[in-house]
């Protein structure tokens, strides 16, 4: 049984049909219908085989579950430089954001100081999903005690118009909100997002259990009005 049968396999249609209308951009009939925790069991059944290798190696792929277990596979790759060139062959493969954001090697934690570098050119691309994986890896790795203020200004300066990029920009300043409250405020205040973003970035960090209540309070003067 090759990996394509072997999903359809495990196939929800149920599920198939309540997950395709989550992701307006892929088309339906690309949507096995697998839930990711068997997604994921499946990945860990195939990592570092010559079937896995194989698979990798084969792009694009036809179905949604396809990518999906290609971004799984990815997250083991245990040699950064390989991880890298594996991603940036995935990365204009990309067609939503529940593929692109599901993605999140282990490798990346070890190599901060590098792969700050590579998203300084992940961000800078005219591809949608190539962004959102720079902004979403900057919010997922760099927040904390790896975080710099030059990182508020990469993301301030995402001139993407896609429903979503804005959308994780408005993510990201919101995490920013709540873990670097006082470097990222001023982003706020000068209004120096995209106003549906600005307003999205507020309405975010107000939904969040970690912004204070007197912050919250504070964000809404800087809500605008449209």
């Amino acid at each position: 049984m090759n990996i394509v049968q072997h999903l359809f396999e495990m196939q929800d249609i149920e599920y198939r049909e309540f997950h395709s209308k989550l992701m307006p951009t892929v088309n339906k009939e690309s949507i096995i219908g697998v839930r990711t925790p068997m997604l994921r069991k499946y990945a860990k059944e195939l990592n570092w085989t010559k079937e896995a290798e194989d698979f990798l190696n084969t792009l694009p792929h036809t179905y949604y579950e396809e990518n999906n277990l290609h971004a799984f596979l990815l997250e083991s790759i245990k040699d950064y430089d390989k991880c890298i060139e594996a991603i940036n062959a995935f990365l204009p493969h990309i067609n939503n954001w529940a593929t692109c954001d599901m993605m999140s090697p282990t490798v990346f934690k070890k190599h901060r100081d590098k792969l700050f570098e590579q998203i300084k050119i992940w961000i800078d691309a005219d591809d949608v999903y190539t962004i959102r994986f720079a902004v979403k890896t900057l919010m997922s790795l760099y927040l904390d005690e790896y975080f710099d203020e030059i990182q508020l200004e990469m993301v301030a300066s995402v001139t993407n118009e896609d429903y979503y990029v804005k959308m994780v920009v408005a993510w990201y300043f919101a995490t920013a909100l709540a873990k670097q409250y006082e470097a990222t405020l001023p982003y706020i205040k000068d209004k120096r997002l995209e106003l549906w973003t600005h307003n999205k970035a507020i309405q975010k960090a107000k939904e969040s259990y970690r912004v204070s209540k007197e912050h919250k309070k504070e964000l809404n003067k800087y809500k605008i009005k449209v």
